[in-house]
């Protein structure tokens, strides 16, 4: 069972899902076994971009079937999925590697994640502050020359 902190069940112990609110699986639990095509389709990442994942750690073991194809689990679509929010942030893939480490590694690195999942939200902030600047820029040409073309018909209609 996948739980936050505000849904924690009295003595419950808290397990950490990688992004919320945790999407639909295209098959139940137990019943999740993905070949590498399967999750190219589900992902949008190519086959290539999975086995390079999983050759520089950003990916845990893969199960494999018994004649040597990867299958891939729902919790693996997870991780992906949160992989995908921390690119999206820019995170360098050395810290992202980092941080799968530090999620194998247990509970004792819960503090050194936290610390690295901030930092890179104050980083994700300052581009947002910044893009939000850009399209008010924009925002003024745009009207500047809205305006310029509003006048040049008017004074093309006296």
């Amino acid at each position: 069972m996948q739980t936050t902190a505000g849904t924690l069940a009295p003595n419950a112990t808290r397990t950490d899902i990688c992004s919320a609110p945790p999407r639909r699986h295209p098959r139940p639990d137990g019943q999740d076994q993905y070949t590498i095509s399967e999750v190219v389709a589900f992902t949008g990442l190519t086959a290539h971009t999975l086995r390079w994942y999983e050759r520089i750690g950003l990916m845990s073991h893969i199960d494999r079937s018994h004649t040597g194809q990867r299958r891939y689990s729902n919790r693996d679509l997870d991780w992906l999925d949160f992989v995908g929010k921390l690119r999206m942030t820019g995170m360098p893939v050395a810290d992202m590697v980092r941080y799968a480490e530090m999620v194998r590694a247990g509970e004792s690195t819960y503090l050194d994640r936290r610390e690295l999942l901030e930092s890179t939200r104050r980083d994700v902030l300052t581009r947002i502050a910044e893009l939000q600047d850009t399209v008010a820029v924009l925002d003024r040409k745009i009207s500047f020359y809205g305006d310029a073309g509003r006048a040049r018909d008017t004074e093309g209609t006296r």
